[in-house]
């Protein structure tokens, strides 16, 4: 089992910048791809970024040339630098992970979630 824990979040001005970070813990050996999700109230849970196991990296159109992702595996932590933000980048950020190496921008692909991080970004 993996225990995921998301921090970085707070609250930013329209144009500003977020780090988040995602530290993971347990059986780790096992995971091949890290995403990150996000939910706005009110509204459906999307795809915001992934890294799979080949470094291969998959952002949402919404989020591509403004946020990052990237991952330190001596530190067993995936990050997702986040610039230009806007008021609809506004939600609760999860981290997942999944043990299926071909796991992308679906949700059911990932077996394990964090409990989120909020991003609030003012205009």
């Amino acid at each position: 089992q993996v225990l995921l824990v998301e921090s970085g979040g707070g609250f930013v001005q329209t144009g500003g910048s977020l780090n988040l970070s995602c530290a993971a813990s347990g059986r780790t050996f096992g995971t091949n791809a890290v995403g990150w999700f996000r939910q706005a109230p009110g509204k459906e849970r999307e795809f915001v970024a992934a890294i799979r196991w080949n470094l291969v990296k998959y952002y949402a159109e919404s989020v591509k040339g403004r946020f990052t992702i990237s991952r330190d595996n001596a530190k067993n932590t995936v990050y997702l630098q986040m610039d230009s933000l806007k008021p609809e980048d506004t939600a609760l950020y999860y981290c997942a992970a999944a043990s299926f190496r071909w796991a992308t921008t679906v949700a059911t692909d990932y077996e394990y979630w964090g409990q989120g991080t909020q991003v609030t970004v003012s205009s």
